[in-house]
C-alpha cells in the first residue's frame, strides 16, 4: 500500500509540469529512507534535469554530509522507468547506481527504444532491487500522450466542439454564433496550456477569426495549426499575429515568415487525417486539440484517429444549422458547467 501512495505522489509532482516537458513524458520522483520522504523532484521543463536528479539534489540540499549514507538505505519511487541513455541529460539509472540506492519502485516500463527495460537492467546489474508495475494502468493513463506518440507514431488526438441541445454545431450562413458559456470558454483555454498544439481548418479560421491562444488561463500558448490547402486565409487574421507559433499545412509552399511556418503537403484531399497525424509526429508534436470545423472533425472521426472527445452541450436550441459530428466512444465523464454540460469520451477501439 505504501508503494502505491508514493507512486501517487510521483504523479502529483509530475502533473505540475503538464504542458512543459513534451515530447518527454511527465515524471515525478520520491526518495524514501527510514519510512520518511527525504527528497522529491519532477521533470520541470523539456531539455532540463529529469525528475531523478532533481530528487537526489533535494536530498543533498536537505541533508548535506548525511545524504550519501541516506541514499544507500533509500528506496526511490518513480512513475516511469529511469532512462538509460544519453539524451539532453545523462542517464538517470546511472545516477541511482552511482549513489547505490537500495531499491527502486517503478510505475511504468518506458516504451521508448532507447530505454525499454534497459534502465531496469542497469539497476538490477548493480544489485539494486527493482519492483515494476505499481499502479501501472494509472501511470500509463497519466502519460497517455507520451505512450501514444511512441507506440502509434502519432500525437494524442483530442477532439473538441460545442453543440446546441438539439445537435447543431454551426450556422448555415457562415456567421459566427457562440454556443457555450463563459465557464466552458475558460476551461477550453486551460486545456490549450496543457497540449502541444491546436488545429482548425480554413473555413473556421476565416469565419471565426480565432486567436487560438490561452488568453483566459495562465500558461503557454499551443502551436497553432491550420489546414489551408490553397492559402486563402487573409493575412490580417489573428492566426498570423505574433502571439504564438503558427503552422500552415498547405499544398503550395514550404517557407518560414517570422513565427509563421508553411509546410507543403501533397494530395491533401486523400487521407488527410492520416497525413496530418504523421506530419505532426515528425514535428515532435505529442498532443493536439482539434477544434473544427465539422468537416475536419468528421475526417478524423471517420479515420478513427482520435483518443478523446470533449463536447460541450448548450441548454439552448437552434431552429437550423450544421449538424454536429456524431461520436461513437466510451462516455468517461459528464460535468455541468453553468448551463452547459461537458461530456468526455474515450476511443477504446483505435
Amino acid at each position: 500500500m505504501s508503494d502505491e501512495l508514493y507512486i501517487k505522489r510521483c504523479l502529483e509532482l509530475a502533473a505540475i509540469a503538464i504542458g512543459n516537458v513534451s515530447p518527454n513524458p511527465m515524471v515525478g520522483c520520491v526518495i524514501v529512507a527510514k519510512g520518511k520522504i527525504i527528497g522529491e523532484g519532477y521533470h520541470q521543463k523539456f531539455g532540463e534535469a529529469h525528475a531523478e536528479p532533481n530528487a537526489v539534489k533535494a536530498v543533498f540540499d536537505q541533508y548535506g554530509p548525511e545524504a550519501e549514507n541516506l541514499l544507500k538505505q533509500a528506496t526511490a519511487y518513480v512513475n516511469l522507468e529511469p532512462c538509460a541513455h544519453f539524451g539532453k541529460t545523462p542517464p538517470c539509472a546511472d545516477l541511482f547506481v552511482k549513489h547505490q540506492l537500495k531499491k527502486v519502485v517503478i510505475g511504468n516500463r518506458d516504451p521508448f527504444s532507447g530505454v525499454d527495460g534497459k534502465g531496469i537492467e542497469k539497476l538490477r546489474n548493480a544489485n539494486i532491487e527493482v519492483v515494476s508495475g505499481i499502479l501501472e494502468a494509472e501511470c500509463r493513463c497519466f502519460n497517455r500522450r507520451f505512450f501514444t506518440r511512441i507506440e502509434k507514431q502519432r500525437p494524442y488526438i483530442i477532439l473538441k466542439w460545442a453543440e446546441t441541445a438539439n445537435g447543431y454545431f454551426a450556422t448555415n450562413d457562415g456567421h459566427q454564433k457562440w454556443i457555450s458559456g463563459a465557464l466552458a470558454k475558460r476551461l477550453a483555454h486551460k486545456w490549450r496550456t496543457e497540449e502541444d498544439a491546436i488545429l482548425i481548418g480554413k473555413k473556421t479560421a476565416i469565419v471565426d477569426n480565432p486567436h487560438l491562444t490561452a488568453r483566459e488561463w495562465p500558461g503557454k500558448n499551443p502551436v497553432r495549426l491550420v489546414i489551408d490547402k490553397h492559402l486563402q486565409i487573409p493575412q490580417d487574421h489573428h492566426i498570423f499575429n505574433k502571439e504564438a507559433k503558427t503552422i500552415i499545412l498547405n499544398e503550395l509552399k514550404t517557407d518560414v515568415v517570422d513565427n509563421v511556418h508553411y509546410i507543403q503537403m501533397e494530395d491533401m484531399h486523400f487521407y488527410l487525417a492520416q497525413k496530418v497525424s504523421f506530419q505532426l509526429y515528425l514535428m515532435d508534436i505529442q498532443s493536439v486539440i482539434i477544434e473544427g470545423g465539422a468537416h475536419i472533425l468528421n475526417q478524423f472521426l471517420e479515420a478513427n484517429l482520435w483518443d478523446e472527445a470533449r463536447i460541450f452541450t448548450s441548454a439552448n436550441s437552434w431552429t437550423e444549422g450544421i449538424a454536429a459530428p456524431t461520436i461513437n466512444g466510451h462516455l468517461q465523464e459528464e460535468l455541468n458547467l453553468g448551463s452547459d454540460k461537458l461530456s468526455i469520451y474515450t476511443n477504446d477501439i483505435n
